[in-house]
């Protein structure tokens, strides 16, 4: 069951991860970034030793020409067969540019003892989420950082208060005990924090650690809102900032100076002015300068209908640069002529 909207949107967003064998991470980068660019997909990929972790979006054929190819094709060679995937739509490219990065990991924690591709907690489907949290024996905890929690969360669940995934293992040591806490239940965005988070705490002597398989956005996909016990948005990375329900976009936008998300309360703040500040970076001042100086010249390339960032932009510059140097070409043949 989804319930995803059967909007007529031009772009299909997809968000893809699996833990998976890839020691030839390096030989497959320029591959895959071939492929999406030839199909004008953007978005980012991380490839790893350990797999392959991100969000991307494109027309429809496109994103079904790169999943075919991903799971099928020879260059990963099966390798990502049972990939956690996830579809949504956009009204607008929420990406950029495309970028395939090589990195250590998917997701960053350092802790090699940490590997869910050999020791990993139990799967949690989305419509069996609700009575496994609605249990008073287990703790429930978001595995996401603070700025994502704040947008939305799970009743009940405990807030590590985290700025960035590695300090999670700091947060375990500091607030569980494997001797109290015999049932932790987790869960994050897309499902892959909270299956590493997973991995670690059954490293750590935890005995039964539950996590939600595909994470918040398959829940808020599967899951109709009459039952859901998600309250909130869910932040993603990418310039729909937020999703709700059905996968739909949300109503937080973005802070262009500390990049934090803001909600509708933010945004009526008085310390809040659009593109430079807001109630979470007030005070600030070289963040505000710096936003404020990027701010004018987005609106300058608005009032001359040019794109200010990403690939348009960079097309863009490159049409002005090859049509000066035509009509530099063209001025030195009729000078030479004359």
């Amino acid at each position: 069951m989804t319930n995803l909207p059967q909007a007529d949107v031009p772009y299909k967003v997809m968000a893809i991860y699996k833990f998976a064998d890839l020691p030839d991470a390096p030989a497959l980068q320029p591959l895959l970034a071939t492929f999406c660019c030839a199909h004008d997909i953007r978005g980012t990929l991380i490839l790893a030793p350990e797999g392959i972790n991100g969000t991307v979006a494109g027309t429809a054929d496109a994103i079904d020409a790169l999943e075919t190819y991903l799971l099928t094709g020879p260059d990963f060679a099966g390798r990502l067969a049972g990939a956690e995937i996830k579809f949504s739509h956009a009204s607008a490219m929420p990406f950029l540019r495309m970028k395939v990065r090589l990195k250590s990991e998917i997701v960053t924690l350092r802790a090699p003892e940490a590997n869910p591709a050999r020791l990993v907690g139990t799967y949690v489907e989305p419509e069996d989420w609700n009575a496994l949290i609605d249990r008073n024996d287990v703790v429930l905890v978001d595995t996401r950082n603070d700025y994502e929690v704040g947008l939305g969360t799970f009743a009940r669940a405990l807030d590590p208060a985290t700025q960035s995934f590695t300090e999670f293992k700091d947060y375990v040591a500091e607030n569980l005990d494997p001797a109290r806490d015999k049932k932790v239940a987790m869960f994050c965005t897309g499902g892959i924090r909270c299956e590493k988070a997973s991995s670690y705490l059954l490293s750590q002597g935890f005995e039964e650690v539950f996590h939600l398989k595909g994470g918040i956005l398959k829940y808020l996909e599967q899951v109709p809102e009459a039952d859901s016990r998600f309250a909130g948005e869910c932040f993603v990375f990418d310039e729909r900032v937020s999703v709700g329900h059905g996968l739909v976009e949300g109503d937080a936008t973005l802070c262009r100076a500390c990049r934090h998300p803001l909600t509708a309360a933010d945004r009526a703040d008085p310390a809040y002015h659009e593109g430079i500040a807001c109630p979470h970076c007030v005070g600030d001042t070289a963040k505000h300068a710096a936003a404020t100086e990027r701010q004018r010249q987005m609106d300058l390339a608005k009032s001359r209908g040019l794109a200010h960032l990403g690939d348009d932009a960079a097309r863009l510059a490159a049409e002005a640069k090859a049509r000066k140097r035509q009509i530099a070409e063209e001025s030195r043949a009729r000078n030479q002529s004359s």
